[in-house]
């Protein structure tokens, strides 16, 4: 009786993450319509600038949802078992550089020559962003600094209250969570000594 409910519970948890999967893949397109018209709104001639605002501010939600939506995605394919990243090398200077330019260069600064990992680099690009997004978002400071040294990435400063957030050990931020269990799935880990996040990827 046990093992028959243990198995119930395995498919139960299989079936909810393909729901949320296929729920993922059925909002992308009301979401795709949203921002399309909105898009097309903000950039109409004569409008009234205050509508453009506002039309300007629904394409940006639109850009947020859908990259929500890719976040949630992914947790459930690895939590499914029915995610098989393409890896390919890319440098962890290019990761970094990546977050820099998704979160803006006042806010996030990039130092060291990097080394190359083996990863599936677009989503990976997001998981990296993630993780400096929360050390910003969580810790108080209005910048941070990434340091790409060999398979590494040393993200700091990271503050008592935000430590627990970016490993993923308080789920407060799902972003970060997320790209905690991408980086292990890859192989690599997400850990905090001091003030100082490092990310450590798999080398080819």
């Amino acid at each position: 009786m046990l093992r028959k409910r243990t198995r119930e519970k395995l498919l139960d948890e299989e079936r909810f993450s393909k729901l949320v999967s296929l729920a993922c893949h059925d909002l992308r397109t009301p979401l795709a319509t949203v921002y399309g018209f909105a898009r097309t709104i903000s950039r109409t001639d004569g409008l009234d600038p205050t509508l453009v605002s506002y039309s300007e501010m629904i394409e940006a939600a639109s850009q947020q949802l859908a990259e929500l939506l890719d976040e949630l995605s992914l947790a459930a394919r690895i939590a499914g078992g029915r995610y098989d990243p393409i890896v390919e090398p890319v440098s962890t200077a290019e990761l970094a550089a990546a977050a820099a330019e998704r979160l803006g260069a006042e806010r996030v600064g990039v130092s060291g020559v990097g080394g190359d990992v083996t990863v599936d680099v677009e989503p990976m690009k997001r998981s990296v962003s993630a993780l400096v997004q929360c050390a910003l978002r969580h810790g108080g400071p209005d910048h941070v600094d990434v340091s790409a040294e060999g398979t590494e990435l040393r993200v700091s400063p990271i503050t008592p209250a935000s430590a627990p957030v970016v490993v993923g050990a308080d789920l407060r931020d799902l972003g970060a969570a997320v790209a905690v269990a991408h980086v292990e799935h890859h192989g690599g880990t997400v850990s905090v000594d001091g003030d100082t996040l490092t990310i450590r990827l798999p080398a080819p």
